[in-house]
């Protein structure tokens, strides 16, 4: 099986560019099953049910999130009834949704798609190592393949993740600081791993946001609003092959398209 995962979605520019290019990339780049972060992709903070809608009706195949998933209470409902949405698996039980979705496609292995979030510089939540512990001696051994989307801010929590994962699952992406890292590769395990896959959105940009205004936050140490660029995005993300009988990766390689 070949999974391009794709980096957080950043405002209108990232979600335009998805509907633009989605359906040429799957026969562009032999991809079965195309998956995404979507926590940023309304108004570049926190997803609103029409805009989740949007991106799943463009042929996104499974979306997971972050800590900005739930600033807009009209998704909760969503989180709970579409079955290719997640939320991270390691919020307090009674959270709307769930972080782990077994995704379904005709003529394909079953895939279980998890969501875990970081601890370090981020909300105080459940320890997503342990977290991920439990979700895996749930899933039914004959699901292979195991992905999962790490939405953490340190890179040290990411790598440490992966290696404690290894061999467990096929694959440890990290999502969260918007930035393409270059560290691709396959654990000794089998499971491939990157420390972040970029972002979908506007490549002139501060992560996504107007440079001016974070650069004067930066120069004067006071609040400053944010505003997300509304220009022709780029898509980040990495591509990966895995072995369908025995969930192993055999290659990881960050992706890149430019802008659309």
């Amino acid at each position: 099986m070949r999974i391009l995962f794709l980096g957080d979605i950043v405002g209108r520019s990232g979600r335009t560019a998805i509907r633009n290019q989605i359906s040429d990339l799957r026969k562009a780049e032999s991809v079965d099953l195309i998956f995404a972060n979507g926590e940023n992709a309304s108004a570049g903070v926190g997803l609103s049910s029409k805009n989740a809608r949007e991106l799943l009706n463009a042929g996104i195949d499974g979306m997971t999130s972050g800590n900005h998933i739930w600033k807009f209470k009209d998704l909760y409902n969503v989180l709970e009834t579409e079955p290719r949405l997640l939320r991270p698996a390691n919020y307090p039980d009674g959270a709307p949704g769930s972080g782990v979705r077994i995704i379904e496609t005709k003529g394909l292995p079953s895939v279980a798609l998890i969501n875990l979030q970081g601890r370090t510089f981020m909300p105080p939540i459940d320890c997503p190592f342990q977290v991920a512990d439990r979700i895996l001696a749930e899933l039914p051994d004959d699901i292979r393949i195991r992905v999962v989307d790490f939405h953490a801010e340190a890179t040290s929590e990411k790598i440490a993740l992966s290696y404690y994962l290894d061999g467990r699952v096929s694959a440890v992406l990290g999502t969260h600081t918007h930035v393409q890292t270059n560290d691709a590769r396959v654990l000794p395990g089998g499971t491939a791993c990157l420390t972040d896959l970029g972002m979908c959105g506007p490549e002139n940009s501060c992560l996504g946001m107007k440079v001016e205004s974070i650069v004067e936050k930066f120069v004067t140490g006071l609040p400053k609003r944010f505003t997300v660029v509304n220009e022709p995005g780029v898509l980040q993300g990495a591509i990966f092959d895995i072995e369908n009988s025995t969930g192993v990766a055999v290659s990881i390689t960050p992706w890149r398209k430019g802008r659309a």
